[in-house]
């Protein structure tokens, strides 16, 4: 059973919408696909740092969801991790145990709680 990659942004903000697991270096989404198998993608933004660091960051991640979704991910699910500044000095066994228990957490249905809404609009007046 092959495991295909998310490359559609539409993808990822479904994703987006499902279940979130906040983790010290990552964030696991986890939403249903309709049948499309185990998919995964991997997301990590300017802020976590520059271009170097990024990519390190996402072939650490990309040989996390390698290595456990076979076993552990949720059939016919998307799984994206987002990265966070706290994964660039974790170590990679601590991060595989926490991949770990966020998709035990996401297979019973458990997730954090909602995230509050930003305010919309510009900078406050003072």
């Amino acid at each position: 059973m092959t495991i295909e990659v998310l490359t559609k942004r539409a993808d990822f903000l479904l994703a987006n919408k499902g279940l979130r697991n906040a983790r010290p270096g990552f964030v696991l989404l986890t939403r249903p696909n309709q049948g499309k198998g185990k998919r995964f993608g991997i997301t990590v933004t300017k802020k976590v740092g520059n271009a170097v660091v990024r990519n390190r960051m996402k072939r650490q991640f990309r040989e996390l969801l390698r290595d456990a979704l076979p076993g552990e991910g949720l059939a016919d699910h998307d799984h994206v991790l987002v990265g966070r500044s706290g994964g660039i000095t974790r170590d990679y066994h601590r991060m595989r145990k926490e991949l770990s228990h966020a998709l035990e957490a996401a297979a019973t249905g458990k997730g954090d709680r909602p995230r509050a809404r930003r305010p919309q609009g510009g900078k406050p007046r003072t």
